[in-house]
């Protein structure tokens, strides 16, 4: 399956100027035979929604977001979702003009400048999908910035039978490098992450400047080995492809099954243990 990262910018709250750029890049991305286009988390939006004079959200089933999706390759986009009741930080995918499956974050950013709980609600579900687009067949599950940080979350996906993860990110460069340094801290979850999983995992964060902060980039892939095999760079927009095969997860797991013994009876029995006992549910 051939992936593109489209690694972009935005304008803060301008919805069809993104959805124009993003249309140009699944065009591009097509040309160049490209199954799936992922982008960053909220790329039709920006970062910071707090600093919008009124509410921008658009529903998962907004017309031009199916449209995307009928431009030759599956779109994996980033939005702020409208609900009846809710809004979301969600990252949706599209297929053939329809929405296959749509995740929303699940662990909200709210200390120092994120302030993420004010304007979204944290999403509930965690699924793996099944990729049409994957010749090999394959399934894919999708983890929005902050989530993959959970050791937790990468986990259930590969147990749902992922053999890709797709992490759509809105990553800035740390304000206090001392305290935190951003960079450091991803690249080495992802190889973590990709190794001790045994799947691939394709990180596209942002870049440009937005309410103070400063998007780094550096989109890249990991193979299910903890290999950094393709890799944007920092800073600077760009759109980057890559032939990925997912058997290549599965013939990782066969050699060395890190990951085929769950005891999922076991966890949920400590899981529901530690609820009883009065921990966070």
């Amino acid at each position: 399956m051939r992936v593109a990262l489209a690694q972009t910018d935005c304008v803060l709250g301008d919805v069809e100027h993104n959805i124009a750029l993003a249309r140009e890049q699944v065009e591009e991305a097509a040309s160049q035979g490209a199954g799936v286009v992922v982008f960053p988390e909220l790329s039709l939006h920006g970062y910071h929604l707090g600093g919008l004079d009124q509410d921008m959200s658009i529903e998962s089933g907004d017309p031009r977001l199916l449209e995307l999706s009928g431009l030759g390759s599956d779109v994996l986009v980033g939005f702020h979702e409208h609900t009846s009741l809710r809004a979301y930080n969600t990252a949706a995918y599209y297929a053939d003009g329809a929405l296959v499956h749509a995740h929303r974050k699940l662990y909200l950013p709210n200390y120092l400048a994120w302030e993420e709980r004010k304007h979204v609600s944290p999403g509930q579900t965690l699924r793996a999908f099944d990729l049409a687009k994957s010749p090999s067949g394959g399934r894919g599950a999708t983890l929005v910035c902050n989530d993959a940080w959970q050791p937790v979350l990468p986990w259930l996906a590969v147990q749902d039978g992922a053999e890709v993860l797709f992490v759509p990110t809105n990553s800035a460069a740390s304000l206090d490098p001392e305290a935190m340094d951003t960079v450091s801290y991803w690249e080495t979850l992802l190889s973590y992450t990709a190794r001790m999983l045994q799947c691939w995992l394709v990180f596209v964060n942002r870049v440009g400047n937005e309410n103070g902060a400063s998007f780094w980039g550096g989109s890249r892939v990991i193979d299910p080995r903890g290999a950094v095999v393709a890799q944007a760079p920092r800073w600077e927009t760009a759109l980057v492809t890559i032939d990925i095969d997912l058997s290549e997860a599965r013939r990782q797991r066969r050699a060395v099954p890190l990951v085929a013994e769950a005891r999922l009876g076991l966890i949920g029995r400590e899981v529901r243990r530690l609820i009883d006992e009065g921990g966070d549910s």
